[in-house]
């Protein structure tokens, strides 16, 4: 009898498809080698926006892992459901959310909430809504270094924005936060050097920010790509995300990252709609469909070229599709895990070639109950 391969289940006659599985033992090892490249808890903040489960983020509480990293007001909710001690909404609250903010962290008392401003309108709207319900609310000052997406760029507006924070009375300044989702380059050596270069300016600001008084400055930096680098900074937070279940873009280009895939979707062979064509039940609605061909790598089709993706189909051509039949199960792995986990009710976890359970994706809408 042939052996399985990791991924495989021994069963999958009762499996419908599209569906997503995930090896939980899998992603124990990756939350060991997160904390291992970390050196410890201390400065170690995951993001969770690319798994969204309970589950998970007890996995890594269990491994000593207290601080978190959210891009929604849901995500955030679901920390606070599970008891994380510090949460760092990483997405700057504007209209209603800035009041689901106020309502997480009433909600929530045992945990710590902070979230971003860039700008002195949404700061000066915090410091409104503070002082209306006499508390204080934690910020970070987000700072673009590269990607332009959000944040101020490092300079004298900067430096006077974050003055006011520390100033004002019902704002507790905690620090600098800075994404450069841009850094990528699957060179190692090229990585490292332009990460540290986008780095140095944001390092200066702290530097100047302390020694005008307005410190200790604390730094949460980077995401996955960058996670190795900034893991080895002084008084640095790291972000990694995507690190805890992996895809097979970042398992291609950053082959210096030895984290191991942990999730995978299982599909069917659906039409056979031409002698060289494979339709398969993999369409917008089942996998991120923002990157281009190949959006999926599927095992044992490695050489077979993905053409067309509608809403519930994935269209692949094979010199020898002959060789395969309407109904076949196949895995794949994507190329953007993030985004597919949130096409996702629930997971199915595998252990074992077996399915053992099941783990809602329970941040996966905006809205829990705030």
């Amino acid at each position: 009898m042939q052996r399985l391969k990791w991924y495989q289940l021994n069963d999958t006659s009762e499996v419908i498809s599209p569906s997503l599985l995930v090896y939980p033992e899998r992603i124990k090892k990756n939350i060991q080698q997160m904390v291992e490249i970390a050196g410890g808890t201390e400065f170690l903040r995951p993001h969770i926006k690319t798994h969204k489960m309970a589950e998970i983020v007890q996995l890594q509480m269990d491994a000593g892992i207290f601080k978190f990293k959210c891009a929604t007001i849901a995500e955030a909710e679901l920390l606070g459901q599970c008891g994380a001690k510090d949460i760092l909404l990483a997405m700057q609250p504007v209209a209603t959310n800035m009041h689901r903010f106020f309502t997480l962290m009433e909600t929530y008392s045992k945990s710590k909430f902070s979230t971003l401003i860039d700008n002195s309108k949404t700061l000066d709207a915090f410091i409104g809504k503070a002082t209306s319900k006499n508390t204080t609310v934690d910020l970070w000052l987000d700072i673009d270094n590269g990607m332009h997406r959000t944040g101020i760029p490092v300079g004298s507006t900067a430096e006077t924005l974050y003055k006011r924070m520390v100033d004002n009375p019902y704002i507790n300044a905690r620090g600098l936060h800075a994404y450069d989702g841009h850094i990528n380059q699957s060179d190692f050596d090229e990585r490292k050097k332009v990460c540290d270069a986008a780095f140095e300016p944001v390092s200066k600001l702290r530097q100047r920010l302390e020694s005008k008084g307005l410190g200790p400055v604390n730094m949460v930096i980077g995401g996955s790509p960058t996670f190795p680098f900034h893991s080895k900074r002084a008084n640095i937070e790291t972000s990694p995300g995507t690190t805890l279940l992996w895809d097979e873009r970042y398992s291609t280009i950053l082959k210096d990252m030895y984290f191991l895939t942990s999730s995978v979707l299982i599909t069917r062979i659906i039409s056979k709609p031409g002698s060289d064509l494979l339709c398969f039940d993999l369409g917008h609605k089942s996998i991120a469909p923002e990157m281009p061909f190949p959006r999926v790598k599927i095992f044992g089709l490695e050489h077979c070229e993905q053409i067309g993706q509608s809403e519930e189909h994935l269209v692949v051509r094979c010199k020898n599709a002959d060789t395969h039949e309407i109904g076949d199960t196949y895995y794949a792995i994507p190329m953007h895990i993030c985004p597919t986990v949130a096409k996702y009710e629930s997971v199915s976890t595998v252990e074992d070639h077996k399915i053992t359970g099941s783990w809602k994706v329970a941040a996966r809408n905006q809205k829990i109950t705030i």
